[in-house]
């Protein structure tokens, strides 16, 4: 890497991390509250209850101890040890994405720079750094950054492992791609990348002799490849002449990609297999991500085209990227961020109903900023513009790109769960830490956060399928509750017209609760004890 290239990453960098610290002591209030609530409060139970690892427990289970099966808990584990000495802030489990992200753009740069040259790397760098959703994942309290940047991570010490042979960048790669499906799950979509690669690894090992910083053809007159049935074409890829069975038949006849294999894969089996059976054993009997798989209509998958087009990447940063795939280099290793866009298409269609929340489309975001960075090389060279205009060109163009995402991620930013704090600010200074609240909190958990209470979500069954059908479904739910001990019942802004709409609960709720607060904002009844 040149002196200049190592400036222009260090400055790429030292600016990410400077605008993710921006409201870094934010509470968790913006877009995605809810999901940062039940972290920070496993985090928080860690901290008060005892640092009982495999247990990970949330404040929506009313009396119950509350265990979970969810992915690996080290984040709101590590945030819990931070506790010790910081207290409990909002900003200990924010940073931990911050301190992943720019850990893991150097080699973002360094895998790009490998595959596509120097200027793509910088540019695709620069995208990734300050893409909309990329900005705001790697500032939230949630697994999602952590776990892609330590994929990213991976996937560069495996290209190390198939360039060079070198065993510890394999261990390095297993260990790393291990963590990253431990701590989120589906980052196994990095699989089909690594595929490509173990394919490389398999059939051919090229030696890394850079110019101009991108990869070239390793010195060979072919028969190497000839004997295994590949060849190599005209653009410096790999073609097959040997079937697809032998192909296999070397894959499994590598024992070094089953090691690989056995580190990464194992302890997320051991793991998740043990989630599950918490989820089945503990009540609520909840699985973080379960019931993701489901095939929607093309409506839903077109909203999430839009979604991310306007909202994850800019239009500007797309538009790049689809010129970008048709003007990329081709070479050896080209084609993983290929297979890996094809197979986030694949997951993102297999997974719709799981793909309704933003963050799962983040792996995009890598993929269009490389293609990007493509697309920018390939003006750069083409257009032959003097040194002046070049760099006039660059400027404006990355003043451009940092406008619109500044743009498309203020609505992210926006403190929509903030209502569902104040609540639970009130509910705190208005009762007792003994005090079991049913909260008609549309399932964001917030309330419970902030009020640093246990309850329930109201309806406690069917939360999730939208507004209750009629009185008798909510009056039974808040009988069974109450005979579940729980103490005050409560609303917001947003659930605060249910006692007016439906009129037999509002009769039910007159002859046994006591109105103790009431505003624009909340709706706050103490329960009368339920008849023994």
């Amino acid at each position: 890497m040149s002196s200049r290239s190592k400036w222009i990453v260090g400055l790429i960098v030292l600016a990410a991390v400077v605008v993710r610290l921006i409201q870094i002591e934010q509470p968790f209030v913006d877009r995605w509250s809810w999901r940062q609530s039940d972290v920070a409060a496993i985090a928080r139970n860690y901290f008060e209850n005892g640092f009982h690892f495999t247990r990970p427990q949330i404040d929506w289970a009313g009396n119950a101890k509350g265990y979970v099966g969810t992915e690996f808990p080290i984040l709101p584990f590590a945030a819990a040890l931070c506790y010790q000495v910081t207290g409990v802030q909002e900003w200990v489990g924010r940073i931990q994405g911050v301190i992943f992200f720019a850990a893991a753009l150097p080699f973002f740069f360094l895998l790009v720079r490998r595959i596509f040259g120097e200027v793509a790397a910088i540019w695709a760098t620069f995208f990734y750094a300050f893409a909309p959703l990329s900005i705001v994942a790697s500032r939230v309290f949630m697994p999602d950054i952590p776990s892609l940047s330590l994929a990213i991570a991976g996937m560069y010490f495996f290209l190390e492992w198939v360039e060079r042979n070198d065993r510890r960048a394999l261990i390095a790669s297993a260990l790393l791609i291990s963590l990253s499906l431990l701590i989120k799950l589906p980052t196994a979509v990095i699989g089909a990348p690594l595929f490509c690669l173990a394919v490389a690894a398999v059939y051919d090992r090229p030696k890394f002799s850079p110019q101009g910083g991108a990869l070239s053809k390793p010195p060979s007159d072919n028969r190497g490849l000839a004997s295994v049935g590949l060849c190599e074409n005209e653009d410096g890829g790999l073609e097959t002449a040997a079937p697809w069975r032998d192909l296999l038949k070397r894959l499994l006849a590598n024992w070094e990609l089953w090691l690989f294999a056995l580190i990464a894969l194992v302890p997320s089996a051991i793991w998740y297999w043990h989630a599950h059976r918490i989820a089945e054993t503990f009540y609520p009997y909840h699985f973080f991500g379960g019931g993701g798989f489901r095939i929607m209509n093309p409506a839903w998958y077109w909203k999430i085209a839009e979604e991310t087009v306007r909202s994850s990447l800019t239009p500007l940063l797309f538009a790049l990227a689809v010129a970008g795939v048709f003007v990329a280099p081709r070479g050896k290793f080209t084609g993983i961020f290929h297979w890996w866009f094809a197979a986030m298409v694949a997951f993102i269609f297999f997974v719709g109903w799981g793909n309704r929340h933003q963050w799962y489309q983040l792996p995009l975001v890598p993929i269009a900023a490389a293609f990007a960075g493509c697309a920018c090389q390939w003006a750069s060279s083409r257009l032959g513009a003097p040194r002046v205009i070049s760099a006039m060109g660059s400027i404006l163009l990355a003043a451009a790109f940092g406008i619109s995402s500044f743009h498309c991620a203020r609505p992210l930013y926006r403190p929509s769960g903030a209502g569902l704090r104040n609540l639970g600010l009130e509910l705190k200074e208005a009762t007792t830490p003994s005090a079991l609240i049913i909260a008609a909190d549309d399932g964001d958990p917030t309330v419970f956060y902030y009020a640093h209470r246990k309850g329930w979500h109201f309806l406690e069954e069917g939360i999730y399928q939208g507004n209750p059908f009629d009185s008798a479904q909510i009056i039974a739910d808040l009988e069974k509750l109450r005979n579940r001990g729980a103490t005050h019942l409560v609303f917001y802004r947003g659930t605060d017209w249910w006692p007016k709409y439906y009129r037999e609960f509002a009769e039910r709720l007159a002859a046994s609760a006591t109105l103790v607060e009431a505003t624009p904002e909340l709706t706050i009844y103490k329960l009368e004890p339920a008849a023994r």
